[in-house]
């Protein structure tokens, strides 16, 4: 008998021995509560236990090694696929859902992934990337949303494999920056991509490849009920009530009422104030109605002021360097740095920094009018959310990323001519390289910021789109 199958029958023993302790013969058969569901035995239910312990526990073994926000967001994971498993266990007790159902049926798992994506949020932490790729791969569990081909989603397979490329993007930056420094991070990263290819793709595959198999006979999915509204407010007085029997003539009139008697007595003016010479605007002295600059700019500079946080430039855990809210200042400089430590800058303007050593990455994250001068770079310089930066590379960088920037000036020396540049959703890039001659003119390269992308032989074909002034 195949060894595989012999391994995946003794699993299933294991399981049923620890049910049978869980639900002893003694319970009441009247509480179907206690009674151990026929579901959790199905082959599809036994094949995703044996993915998560064949899979996930590897993710999870690397997570506990590296500790920290890693280990947390690896749990949330661990609790993201064992909701799904309860979710299986569900459809083949139900029957299919409408919309509203399908709500209900998914939200346990919903909550999970908002939980991971809420870690990625706020100030970028040195875990980012982990947090990230854990966080955006959950969305790989939403195959079982499948309904139908009509239901705006990919298939079930080709659903998976899309999300994971979406995580796939911080996964690759987790192993090129630790793929030289701590194997626990590589292995972590490799591990969590082979969680979704081949493990839940293929079990996908095998098991839902038409989405979700309901039962016909189960119980219906019903949305919970909204909380019941509270008792409206009790309703005016009636028009017909008793204080309407009184001579209108014996209480005063409002509103609309009151304007018409006024319109009706023919004195009109009576009570109007007399606009006087000095009143009008013609004759005023501040007539303009301008603002005092100083005023403006005083409320402008407080209102700044009250958003922005106190400068730092410090070393924080011997790992990070933390260069935020600096404004105004030309003279900010990092020189006992080693190629362990990063780099972090956050909320300048109008400032230059220099960085005299090598440093493992550099992130410049939304910065106005920032200089940055460094040496050499060994996993990647980033720039993100700015506006007008100019970066200068002084020794090599394998990589520039600049993401959601107006305006970027890259300055490359002759050993980071090789440097790979990746642009997303950013305009008025230009990259400027040593002339031919060693003390030529900078040469300035822009690049492009449009593209054309055209239909041929089955595929799209993309290229930079080229203004001529003929």
């Amino acid at each position: 008998m195949d060894e595989k199958l012999i391994q995946r029958l003794e699993s299933a023993v294991v399981r049923l021995e620890a049910l049978s302790t869980r639900f002893p013969a003694a319970a009441s058969p009247g509480d179907a509560s206690d009674v151990p569901d026929s579901a959790a035995l199905d082959p599809s239910i036994v094949a995703y236990d044996d993915l998560m312990d064949q899979y996930l526990a590897r993710v999870s073994a690397a997570a506990e090694k590296i500790g920290g926000q890693v280990l947390d967001v690896t749990k949330v994971l661990h609790e993201a696929f064992s909701v799904q498993k309860q979710l299986l266990i569900k459809v083949k007790q139900s029957q299919k859902p409408d919309l509203a159902g399908l709500a209900e049926f998914l939200k346990p798992l919903n909550e999970v992934i908002m939980k991971a994506t809420a870690m990625t949020e706020g100030r970028r932490s040195d875990f980012f990337n982990h947090l990230k790729a854990a966080a955006d791969s959950l969305s790989a569990l939403a195959w079982i949303a499948f309904t139908g081909k009509d239901c705006g989603m990919s298939m079930p397979i080709a659903h998976v494999e899309e999300s994971w490329q979406m995580a796939e993007f911080y996964s690759n930056k987790v192993l090129v920056e630790y793929r030289n420094k701590d194997p626990n991070h590589v292995e972590w990263a490799k591990s969590l991509k082979e969680l979704y290819l081949p493990g839940l793709r293929d079990y996908v595959k095998g098991f839902y490849p038409l989405g979700p198999v309901w039962s016909a006979t189960g119980k219906s999915i019903a949305p919970t009920k909204a909380a019941a509204a509270p008792p409206p407010p009790p309703p005016p007085a009636s028009l017909f009530s008793s204080e309407s029997s009184q001579p209108s003539s014996s209480k005063p009139k409002d509103g609309m009422s009151a304007v018409f008697q006024q319109l009706s007595t023919g004195n009109v003016t009576a009570g109007l104030r007399k606009v006087t010479d000095d009143m009008k605007t013609k004759n005023r002295a501040d007539r303009t109605g301008a603002v005092a600059i100083s005023e403006k700019e005083s409320r402008v500079a407080s209102h700044a002021f009250s958003k922005v946080g106190p400068p730092k430039l410090e070393l924080q855990m011997g790992r990070k360097w933390v260069v935020e809210n600096q404004i105004g200042k030309k003279d900010l400089i990092i020189e006992d740095c080693d190629a362990k430590q990063s780099v972090y800058v956050y909320g300048c303007k109008d400032s230059i920094l220099h960085i005299q050593g090598k440093v493992n990455n550099i992130t410049i994250d939304k910065c106005t009018k920032m200089g940055v001068v460094f040496k050499d770079v060994v996993a990647a310089f980033e720039i993100v959310n700015c506006n007008g930066v100019e970066v200068q590379c002084q020794g090599s960088a394998p990589t520039i990323s600049v993401d959601n920037t107006s305006g970027c000036q890259l300055y490359l020396s002759k050993d980071s001519l090789e440097t790979s540049i990746s642009t997303a959703k950013s305009s008025e890039i230009n990259v400027l390289v040593p002339g031919a001659e060693p003390a030529g003119d900078w040469v300035e390269h822009s690049l492009p910021q449009q593209y054309i992308h055209m239909f041929k032989d089955g595929c799209f074909e993309t290229t930079p789109a080229s203004h001529s002034g003929g």
